[in-house]
């Protein structure tokens, strides 16, 4: 699975590479008009991140869909952040286009224009935005160490010199190691002391993964332990959140087109979404539970 779904994203920002979705050939001098002269918009997106973002396997691409071959269309793609990156497109009366890069391309910028903004469940984090831009929070989580659910450990600390497998790139891995997750992270425990890390492109590979027996266990948001529990994965939380997340959308501060005016747009969507129920009713369906209340 690891091989395959990086090979996938190589794939993907390659061919995404040659219909660069910046300045090219546009008139706008701005990345909101060229979006809006192009009639879509690139948001990328995890096939892998259910039940925020995942592939919809019955769906059928259109076939007048302006999506550029190698982005995925709201037919084929589901779940909450789906869902919320919808309603960007459909509030700028544009298309919704789901390109698929890796998670650490995402969160290092320099996108090369190759995708317009990140609706991926981001959290917000000092280093992040040396490179990137946010908008208003939309949605948090709290992050939770999962383990089998016949494992014998009973706390953190009795999975002290053990394995732990994070996400590439994600503030898991940053907690993992002890790094510093920065002023907008409420962080609960530390990481268990001598523990290995194990890196894998994203969170779901860890779940999808732990029968090997190769680690100990993994962490990831409550709302995917959640959904691998629904699913059938036996595990279970070893405890309480170890820290929550703010989460929100990102755009490349590295632009080749002015990203100001779509990031209030945006802004001014999601502050309509939370006054106006519509991302707690989202959160309620992808997640059960109203995850949207967290600070703007």
């Amino acid at each position: 699975m690891k091989k395959l779904l990086t090979l996938v994203s190589l794939l993907v920002v390659a061919s995404l590479a040659l219909t660069a979705c910046g300045g090219s050939g546009s008139s706008a001098s701005d990345l909101l008009g060229a979006i809006q002269e192009r009639g879509y918009i690139m948001v990328s997106s995890d096939p892998n991140y259910e039940p925020a973002s995942f592939l919809n396997t019955s769906g059928t691409r259109p076939a007048d869909t302006k999506c550029p071959e190698g982005a995925l269309t709201t037919a084929e793609m589901q779940g909450f952040d789906v869902d919320v990156a919808k309603a960007i497109g459909d509030s700028l009366s544009v298309e919704t286009c789901f390109p698929t890069p890796s998670w650490d391309a995402i969160t290092a910028g320099n996108w090369a224009d190759q995708w317009d903004v990140s609706v991926g469940s981001m959290t917000i984090t000092v280093e992040r935005q040396a490179v990137l831009d946010f908008s208003v929070p939309y949605y948090g989580t709290p992050a939770i160490v999962a383990v089998p659910t016949d494992s014998t450990a009973a706390s953190l600390d009795d999975l002290a010199g053990q394995a732990l497998c994070v996400g590439a790139s994600t503030t898991y891995e940053t907690w993992l190691n002890g790094g510093d997750l920065g002023p907008s992270i409420a962080v609960f425990s530390p990481a268990p002391a001598g523990i290995t890390v194990v890196s894998l492109p994203t969170d779901q590979e860890c779940a999808q993964a732990l029968s090997r027996g190769e680690f100990a266990g993994y962490v990831t948001a409550s709302t995917v332990v959640d959904s691998n529990i629904a699913d059938g994965l036996e595990v279970k939380y070893l405890g309480d959140a170890v820290f929550t997340e703010v989460l929100a959308a990102a755009f490349d501060r590295s632009s080749s087109l002015d990203t100001t005016s779509l990031r209030t747009a945006v802004d001014e969507l999601f502050t309509a979404m939370h006054g106006d129920g519509r991302l707690t009713a989202l959160s309620e369906q992808w997640f059960g539970t109203d995850l949207t209340q967290v600070s703007q």
